[in-house]
């Protein structure tokens, strides 16, 4: 079995001696892992960081195996977000969210091509922040817990969307939550396409997807808790603005 793709590495881990098992989200392969021989030591090491681009080669004798991979770096991303604890932190939380969420071996092109696109934006201090709100919008989405944002479930209408219910994930108008506003979620226009991508707003905006990631996705995987990476991205946002 052998296959060729690009992927963006999650996650790295000793194996032996000098080997690494090596975990990354590719563009037609999904979350998939591999032996990287020589990727404890000194030479791919620094090559073999999360977040970095690479072209990679798969081979296994059958393909329900772990296989191998041999790898070529294609972009680090590391110096974008050295120098900046809030980007790290952003880092951090895309890919324990993603080795959290995705199955293994799972084909999501578009979900791969939103995430490349968020990993390059990083360390743009006045963008990354709303591209990772509407990342976890497109996960959710991706997953089958996508939030209903085009009408309001109670009257239908398109115009004044206001709030977000925490039980349906559907937008709700401010005529139509009438008395129960003060019982769903501010809905930030951030998550409509509109907005200043002000840090209030998207902090507003992870506090609907994170809701929804706990209590559609996490509950789903056994009610396994988040992965604590997104939560200190939180507190860097917070801290931050």
């Amino acid at each position: 079995m052998e296959w060729r793709d690009q992927g963006a590495v999650l996650a790295v881990r000793r194996h032996g001696e000098n080997a690494a098992i090596v975990e990354l989200f590719t563009a037609e392969h999904g979350r998939h892992a591999g032996v990287v021989r020589g990727g404890a030591g000194r030479k791919l090491a620094p090559i073999l960081q999360p977040g970095a681009q690479l072209d990679v080669t798969w081979r296994a004798r059958l393909e329900d195996h772990l296989g191998a991979f041999t790898v070529e770096p294609v972009a680090s991303r590391a110096a974008q977000v050295m120098d900046d604890r809030t980007a790290l932190a952003g880092l951090n939380a895309i890919t324990a969210l993603l080795r959290f969420a995705l199955p293994e071996r799972e084909n999501h092109p578009l979900l791969y091509s939103h995430t490349m696109t968020l990993l390059d934006m990083l360390g743009v201090a006045d963008l990354w922040p709303l591209a990772y709100l509407r990342w976890e919008m497109s996960l959710l989405e991706e997953l089958g817990f996508g939030l209903d944002l085009t009408r309001c479930a109670v009257t239908g209408d398109v115009e004044d969307l206001a709030y977000v219910s925490p039980r349906t994930g559907r937008a709700v108008s401010a005529e139509g939550a009438g008395e129960w506003a003060d019982k769903l979620f501010p809905l930030p226009a951030e998550m409509l396409g509109a907005g200043d991508g002000s840090r209030e707003n998207v902090l507003a905006g992870l506090r609907i997807t994170g809701h929804f990631l706990t209590t559609g996705l996490a509950h789903a995987l056994g009610d396994r808790p988040l992965p604590e990476p997104r939560a200190r991205l939180i507190d860097r946002l917070e801290k931050d603005r």
